[in-house]
């Protein structure tokens, strides 16, 4: 039998065992929330899978500045087996392509041998991207049959009103891409699946065959939009935000519970 005591210590016992589940549950919340942001947190390619021989739209995210210093140009370089790119128009930057001679000329299976070959676009922001806002930067390019099985690498220069990160790492054989400090874009590319405009279908052959074209293709969200980081991680924020506020919420229920108990 329980003296009138004893039942007493055990409500308090319980009901700041509640507190602390609660709380630790609103803790974990909280640790989701704050633990979604790293996997973005370098420029990188959403489309990073692409299969060989297609046209691919590639969106380079740009999501923070250099040590909180603003954005104010963006160099991206083109890997050799690539000699071509379409930048998309975006109203927040200037575009310039940079180019060079190719020696001996480069035959594109077309009967026609290129002399010169894009090797980097660069994107300079009319006003300076600032730290807490990204943009995407999006160039169409045609992945090459002989591509199929390894990883294509677009090493890129983000210049900052003070500073620059030089996103040029590229993994070695064996080596987790994860271990990086400063990794490279890049594309895995899979073997072909006979479409030859591949996962970005009708816009990016448009894009392609049409480089000149005096549409503004606005592909980009504007400057002062967020945009997406890509559904997986808004889904995660979205339900460890959910999470840490039901844990608050109950843990100050079970708090304000235990403390009547205790009174």
């Amino acid at each position: 039998m329980i003296t009138p005591s004893r039942r007493h210590v055990s409500r308090r016992t319980a009901s700041r065992s509640t507190a602390r589940v609660a709380l630790t549950v609103g803790a974990v919340g909280a640790g989701i929330v704050l633990g979604a942001s790293p996997a973005s947190a370098h420029v990188s390619i959403q489309e990073d899978v692409q299969a060989a021989d297609s046209y691919a739209l590639l969106s380079f995210g740009v999501p923070h500045g250099c040590d909180e210093s603003p954005t104010t140009k963006v160099r991206i370089q083109l890997p050799d087996s690539i000699p071509t790119a379409t930048p998309s128009i975006n109203p927040n930057w200037d575009i310039e392509i940079i180019k060079e001679q190719l020696d001996p000329p480069l035959e594109t299976g077309h009967g026609e041998a290129l002399t010169e070959r894009i090797s980097e676009v660069v994107f300079t922001a009319k006003t300076p991207l600032e730290p807490g806002y990204r943009d995407d930067l999006k160039l169409t390019v045609h992945i090459p049959a002989e591509a199929a099985g390894t990883t294509l690498a677009f090493p890129t220069i983000q210049e900052c009103v003070e500073g620059q990160t030089a996103w040029t790492q590229v993994a070695s054989d064996g080596q987790n891409p994860d271990e990086l400090e400063s990794p490279a874009p890049t594309v895995t590319v899979t073997a072909a699946t006979g479409d030859a405009h591949g996962s970005t279908d009708t816009e990016a052959s448009t894009a392609a065959a049409a480089p000149e074209s005096g549409d503004e293709e606005t592909t980009s969200a504007a400057r002062k939009s967020t945009g997406s980081d890509g559904d997986d991680s808004s889904g995660l924020a979205i339900a460890g935000l959910v999470t840490g506020i039901l844990g608050t919420f109950l843990g100050g229920g079970a708090l304000a519970a235990s403390r009547r108990s205790a009174a």
